[in-house]
């Protein structure tokens, strides 16, 4: 890679953990589209590592706002769903992938700004575990489904629940996507220079959490679902047309 592919990413880093440490998700969300732009050989793998540095910092940092039952219960549907991930990764095209994301992402989205709040429940995080674990192994993109199910949560307690249902689950993607030969060995150079970028987005986060409420934290993450959907969709197309 180009210095400036490096300053790219260095930027990308920083402003999706700021994100990430935020609001409890959205490093896969913003990061992916524009890595995907730089070299597509380092996605998922290199946001899915990031991943799990940041929401292992946040989870540590909100630990006593954390809803571990519901955790549990989201982090038994993301385990089967990370597997099929894997699967389809394997097997299915990336471009097809990103559309049915970008679908699924989108109506939640929709259907939540026009007041419709999915229940939660033991099955309802089941289901959205799932759904995370099959969308964050094959795009990185795995933290809409929890936000929109959560998204009527405090910030400290979905900052640090969604961080740390994330951290569980992206380290069980990290360890399938190894497991089945899908991490280049470059990738690991790269989330060895983006730590401290990361770590630094983290720090600068904890400037602006003070100030998010519930209802800024709800418009946060649905804003961030779709700009993360809006972002692969242009990926999408640039490849396409490239």
């Amino acid at each position: 890679m180009t210095p400036a592919d490096w300053a790219a990413l260095a930027a990308i880093f920083f402003f999706a953990s700021c994100l990430q440490a935020g609001v409890g998700f959205g490093m896969g969300m913003l990061a992916a589209p524009f890595i995907a732009l730089i070299d597509p050989g380092l996605l998922p793998a290199s946001v899915i590592s990031m991943s799990i540095l940041l929401t292992s910092v946040v989870t540590l940092a909100e630990r006593d706002s954390l809803d571990l039952r519901g955790a549990g219960w989201a982090l038994l549907g993301r385990v089967p769903g990370s597997v099929a991930g894997a699967l389809l990764v394997t097997v299915m095209a990336p471009a097809v992938l990103s559309w049915v994301v970008v679908a699924t992402v989108v109506a939640g989205v929709v259907f939540s700004l026009r007041g419709w709040a999915p229940k939660v429940t033991r099955w309802s995080q089941i289901l959205a575990g799932a759904a995370s674990g099959i969308m964050g192994t094959t795009t990185s993109i795995g933290g809409a489904p929890m936000a929109i199910l959560w998204q009527g949560s405090d910030s400290a307690r979905l900052r640090g629940t969604l961080s740390a249902f994330l951290l569980v689950g992206s380290i069980i993607s990290l360890g399938l996507l190894l497991a089945f030969g899908a991490v280049e060995p470059r990738t690991w150079v790269v989330v060895l220079w983006m730590t401290p970028v990361a770590l630094l987005g983290f720090a600068v986060s904890r400037l602006i959490t003070p100030h998010l409420d519930k209802a800024r934290t709800k418009r946060i993450a649905l804003g961030a679902s779709l700009v993360g959907c809006g972002l692969l969709v242009v990926t999408q197309l640039v490849q396409l047309l490239g």
